[in-house]
């Protein structure tokens, strides 16, 4: 860690103006390792003041050289910002790393990579979108053109999450940016490096002040409140817990702003018996165990076919029974932990839930046995549950941990209902080596996203996002820009 990032992780200021402050508040919290339990660092808690200051940036930045900027020099900005921080990917690396406490091997690969081409791809999306136009006749026979402009919708506040810090914000900041809009990002209290590290990037390559802006802090009665009440804000775009939406969407209420949001969900697996097994098997230890479980679109309940049920379960238990559970720098680590003591405590509560509902616990369902220098931090064991009745709370309830329940189907009509019968809608993988009963079921399913033979594989310029209690709204290619924008129509009389 060089001697720079250093100070920096143990200091997270916000990023005001183009300059990091402590603000006026004087309150900071600890930033704690999810590995070791131990502080890290502080953080500066800002509250309405520091909101205050962050939005008057945003909304001066708007009238000032970026809100004059042509869309390719936007482009080449954002583009220069991607750049940074790929010759940055090891600070960046690091910062996620602290935070997280994830395997190297996976931030690595996904969390740094794609939080950089999150800028690429949308700064050349909005290069290459065009707008409509009619012809219309007139009485007078000479006529009128009607064409749509597209103008940045404002300041945009970002409400992040956690799980995947850099990649879910620059999801949203990146194309924020490229339409011209100007953004406060609130990360979660839980992760504040790679966003504050951004600020530095934006400085490096010359993004004009007020164009991006940082304030640390909680949600009620802290920045997140603030930032998503501010009358000055014109749209929030929010990616968490289901109930933390309910509580922002009130807020958006007053003043009629727009919400993009990406929340909960209890997302299933379907695997029939055509699945090729090596592939269900290993895709479903994925989107089942990947980032400790912590991941919206993980698949917590799984539905099998009857005929390879049994098969099913002692495959997938053996490949959980051979992850390795360590630090982020081991490279046989092939889980970390939770985030934190909280969340482990929330999980755990789970674990002895399922139990009491009846659960037959496959693996897992305790607290491993960590090393000394581990052992304060928030691990649990990967857990497989069969048995549970479907209308148990461990099947209904989003746990958010390395966890997943097996349940047996005899038909394709009987499993669609299981599938469907949650109040969240986000994800469905499905596995089988029929092409028209994937096409079949993939329709019938109530989620935003279907995925047949993989997971987490992701086109951006496609739509993302939820249905039910899962969210409002799409971002993704040219449907995020129908949030980011507001469209203009020009009527010119001949």
């Amino acid at each position: 860690m060089r001697d720079g990032l250093l100070s920096f992780t143990q200091e997270a200021m916000h990023f005001i103006d183009g300059e990091f402050t402590s603000g006026t508040s004087g309150k900071t919290f600890d930033n704690i390792s999810p590995v070791t339990g131990k502080k890290i660092g502080i953080v500066h808690e800002g509250l309405q003041p520091e909101v205050d200051a962050a939005v008057k940036a945003a909304r001066d930045a708007l009238h000032g050289d970026w809100g004059y900027m042509t869309t390719a020099a936007r482009a080449e900005l954002l583009h220069a910002v991607a750049d940074e921080i790929n010759r940055r990917f090891d600070d960046f690396l690091e910062a996620e790393i602290l935070d997280t406490g994830k395997p190297k091997g996976l931030a690595s690969h996904v969390d740094i990579p794609r939080g950089a081409a999150n800028f690429k791809i949308f700064a050349d999306l909005v290069k290459n979108v065009p707008t409509e136009s009619f012809m219309l006749d007139t009485p007078d026979g000479f006529g009128a053109v009607n064409y749509g402009v597209r103008k940045p919708k404002g300041v945009i506040a970002v409400i992040s999450p956690w799980n995947l810090p850099l990649l879910l914000m620059t999801w949203k900041v990146g194309p924020a940016l490229a339409a011209g809009n100007t953004v406060i990002v609130k990360p979660s209290e839980e992760t504040p490096l790679t966003t504050t590290l951004l600020g530095e990037v934006m400085n490096t390559v010359g993004v004009p002040k007020g164009v991006f802006n940082v304030v640390h802090g909680f949600g009620p009665d802290s920045a997140g409140a603030f930032l998503t009440a501010h009358p000055d804000v014109d749209a929030i775009t929010f990616t968490g817990e289901t109930r933390t939406g309910e509580v922002i969407m009130q807020s958006a209420a007053k003043g009629l702003r727009q919400v993009s949001m990406e929340c909960g969900g209890k997302n299933a697996g379907i695997v029939f018996a055509d699945a090729d097994m090596d592939k269900a098997i290993e895709g479903t230890l994925r989107s089942a165990f990947a980032n400790c479980g912590q991941v919206c679109l993980g698949t917590e309940r799984v539905y099998v076919e009857r005929p390879i049920f049994d098969e099913f379960v002692s495959r997938l238990k053996a490949g959980v029974e051979m992850m390795k559970l360590g630090p982020s720098d081991d490279p046989e680590t092939s889980m970390g932990p939770l985030i934190s003591q909280e969340h482990k405590s929330k999980v755990m509560s789970y674990y002895k839930l399922a139990v009491e509902e009846g659960a037959t616990v496959i693996t897992g369902g305790g607290e491993p046995e960590m090393p000394d220098a581990l052992k304060g931090g928030a691990w649990v064991e990967p857990t497989i549950w069969t048995g549970l009745a479907e209308d148990a709370r461990c099947i209904k309830e989003e746990i958010f941990g390395p966890v997943c329940h097996i349940a047996p189907f005899d038909s394709e009509e009987e499993v669609i209902k299981l599938a469907n019968d949650t109040k969240y809608g986000l994800a469905t993988a499905i596995w089988t080596e029929n092409l028209t009963k994937a096409h079949r079921v993939a329709r019938h399913i109530d989620v935003g996203l279907v995925w047949v033979n993989s997971w987490f594989l992701r086109d951006l310029r496609t739509a993302f996002g939820g249905s039910k209690a899962s969210g409002i709204g799409r971002e993704g290619g040219v449907h995020g820009l129908e949030f980011y924008t507001e469209l203009t129509n020009v009527c010119v009389k001949l």
